[in-house]
């Protein structure tokens, strides 16, 4: 849960990595980003800001804002009603993202999961995206993604998203953001 005033100072944290990415977002975006805290109350660790352009039957395409660090927990998108699930491309506008999916994992990782939840990261191929370079990832593949130490901004193309059936490895996790 995060107060209101919290939104609105993350949606003009956000705004302005979007600005200096070059990315530009009509007054309304701009009041609309979505703030997700994922309900672990540690929105610096444990979240995610994004920008949703289109979502019809066929096609999205989002703008994600990751502060330094910030780290979107892993998971999946199932399939649903006969579709195969989300399938994904991440370009990388701005930053580093460290983004790991299923496969043969990487050794040591560069990014780090969050103090305490350690044991629900358990994907460990890492595809290090660095501005102009992108990634597809195929439905129903487990994935977490984490900033580098300057935050990130990555662009989302994608098959249709329905985010409320994300199957999260962590439990605890709520993808509708409470705001008091």
């Amino acid at each position: 849960m995060i107060s209101q005033q919290k939104l609105e100072e993350v949606q003009a944290r956000a705004h302005e990595y979007l600005q200096r990415a070059g990315i530009v977002l009509t007054p309304e975006e701009a009041a609309h980003i979505e703030v997700a805290d994922f309900g672990l109350g540690d929105l610096d660790v444990h979240g995610l800001q994004l920008i949703t352009y289109i979502n019809t039957e066929r096609v999205c395409a989002k703008e994600l804002v990751l502060f330094p660090r910030q780290t979107c927990p892993e998971h999946r998108h199932p399939p649903i009603d006969g579709e195969p699930g989300k399938e994904e491309t991440f370009r990388c506008r701005s930053g580093l993202v460290y983004l790991y999916v299923e496969g043969e994992g990487s050794g040591t990782l560069q990014a780090r999961p969050p103090l305490g939840s350690e044991d629900v990261y358990t994907v460990g191929q890492e595809i290090v995206l660095i501005p102009g370079e992108q990634y597809t990832i195929m439905p129903d593949t487990r994935h977490w993604f984490q900033a580098g130490d300057e935050g990130a901004v990555v662009s989302e193309f994608s098959t249709r998203s329905r985010d409320e059936f994300d199957i999260f490895t962590d439990p605890r996790i709520q993808r509708v953001t409470i705001v008091e």
